[in-house]
């Protein structure tokens, strides 16, 4: 006959109901008792509450928030998903997915997956490849729940993403800093705005800000703007996201649409690092350059592996900062250095595209067919005269010709804290992976147009789309590392590698399908050890 017996939980203070069923143990020869909990007393009216249901409730739960165990015999599409799966842990993105998104890091992890190989295709196809792959998810994600997976990626579990990887290398490397303009023909997305596009489309747009590692060649940050934010305005709000993240030692490079005065007085109050294209025009670099544009272009000066000419200038900056606590301006002069550079095969391009320009101005004049968009230039470069005898005559101004034309071939670069002109123009360069990071994005991973129509969709999407190119910029990385672009596109490295399957019954160790002795070397230039079965 079953007994009921109470017992109380000594740290929760909660008393469970157990039903005791009483038998004869012949080993020990003794009477033993088995418990089955069935329920939680209530404290007040001594009833108990079954737990039969929430128990089911929450075993439905962990079913539909984990992966589907293996329990029917399958062959699927592994080689490529194995080299992620390598790549989360070398990264150290799965683990920290894992923390910020316990419930469904495998599932953001499989659709980044999805994008990767399927480039371009809309995440509603996402049912077809996940039937045919081995991915970390291990079932289907279909259309409704992935919406529901993009719109339960919280800001929070993102920026908390944001520090864990930045953790992991932030003070080791500069930062590039850009901004891209993603066109929308959406009209419910707040953010969506008519601004400068700088593909020249004319679209409402947002604008998505990227941080990238100069080093570790990886993404490290992002964020969403308003479409009419200029670049210039953005970077005091970078600032105050690092320092809410918790770092403190930025290095950042910056190209010229971010520089302003402002700009660069928050970046020495912020103590950060910087390096930042300069404007030939601003007063600061003008004048310096006045004072050594011929001594630089001597053969001392002259670097062979660029082709082109160095010259560094120790200069003050006017460091203004207003303190409305103490109610007073301070002003003072910090250290900067500025970084001068002339080629001579950019000055002949810049010539050469400029006579081309004023070829054609002339002829607008000449011919009476003039553009309201360079009336200005008209007026800079040229002289128009009518006389009775000879008619319109156009007379070109060659001293306002000869002034634009003397900077030609020449550029800057300052920084607080790189005093070598060729050290500071090989990390500026490599600026260019901001740039081919958003390519990626807008080409291969589909965000050329918004294809969502809500804010939560958004930026799930936006985060998956984030993940995904960590990975592709890892490949692209190694891919360079070990001259694989010499023999190979990105995407055939993965096409080779996807082709390999796995063999999955339940109960039994994967097993790999074979592999050949290209598909090894694949996996050991991309750093990925072979799956165990093979090695």
């Amino acid at each position: 006959m079953p007994a009921i017996v109470y017992q109380t939980n000594k740290k929760t203070g909660v008393t469970y109901a157990y039903e005791s069923v009483s038998h004869w143990d012949k080993d020990k020869r003794q009477s033993r008792a088995i418990r089955k909990c069935i329920g939680r007393v209530n404290p007040l009216t001594k009833e108990i509450t079954p737990t039969r249901k929430r128990t089911e409730a929450a075993i439905r739960e962990k079913v539909r928030r984990g992966p589907v165990p293996i329990t029917r015999i399958s062959r699927s599409f592994y080689g490529a998903t194995y080299l992620f799966d390598q790549i989360g842990e070398d990264t150290g993105v799965a683990e920290d997915l894992k923390v910020c998104f316990p419930e469904s890091y495998r599932q953001i992890l499989s659709l980044a997956y999805y994008l990767i190989l399927e480039d371009r295709n809309p995440l509603s196809r996402f049912p077809r490849w996940a039937s045919i792959h081995r991915h970390p998810y291990g079932a289907v994600i279909s259309s409704q729940r992935s919406s529901e997976l993009l719109a339960s990626i919280t800001e929070e579990a993102r920026q908390r993403f944001f520090l864990l990887q930045g953790k992991r290398r932030i003070e080791r490397e500069y930062l590039a800093y850009d901004i891209t303009s993603i066109s929308s023909y959406s009209k419910s997305l707040r953010q969506v705005r008519y601004g400068y596009n700088k593909e020249h489309e004319q679209l409402e747009q947002i604008n998505l800000a990227l941080l990238f590692g100069q080093q570790s060649r990886l993404p490290f940050y992002y964020r969403k703007l308003a479409g009419n934010i200029p670049d210039v305005k953005t970077l005091r709000k970078l600032l105050a996201d690092m320092n809410t993240l918790g770092y403190e030692k930025i290095k950042v490079i910056l190209d010229r649409g971010f520089f302003s005065a402002a700009n660069i007085n928050d970046m020495y109050h912020h103590h950060m690092k910087f390096l930042i294209a300069a404007r030939l025009s601003l007063k600061i670099v003008q004048n310096n350059l006045d004072t050594v544009r011929e001594k630089m272009r001597n053969w001392t000066y002259y670097h062979q592996d660029y082709q082109l000419y160095t010259f560094t200038l120790p200069i003050a900056w006017d460091y203004i900062q207003n303190r409305p606590y103490r109610g007073d301006t301070l002003r003072a002069d910090r250290r900067m250095y500025l970084h001068l550079y002339y080629s001579p095969d950019r000055a002949l391009e810049d010539e050469k595209a400029f006579n081309s320009r004023l070829v054609n101005l002339q002829r607008e004049l000449e011919s009476g067919e003039r553009h309201p968009d360079h009336e200005k230039q008209y007026a800079k470069y040229f002289e128009v005269k009518n006389t009775p005898v000879r008619g319109m005559k156009v007379l070109a101004k060659e001293d306002a010709i000869a002034e634009a034309k003397c900077n030609y071939g020449y550029f800057a670069l300052m920084s607080n804290e790189i005093k070598d002109p060729v050290e500071a123009l090989s990390i500026y360069r490599n600026k260019d992976l901001v740039e081919k990071a958003f390519e990626n994005l807008k080409d291969r991973l589909n965000l050329r147009r918004l294809a969502v129509s809500s804010e939560q969709s958004l930026d799930g999407k936006l985060f998956v789309q984030f993940i995904a190119l960590i990975y592709l910029s890892y490949i692209t990385r190694k891919m360079q590392e070990n001259n694989l672009f010499k023999d190979y596109t990105l995407q055939e490295v993965l096409d080779d590698l996807d082709i390999i399957e796995c063999f999955e019954f339940p109960g039994q160790k994967l097993q790999v399908g074979e592999t050949t002795k290209h598909q090894m070397q694949l996996f050991a230039k991309l750093g990925a050890n072979p799956p165990a079965s093979l090695q």
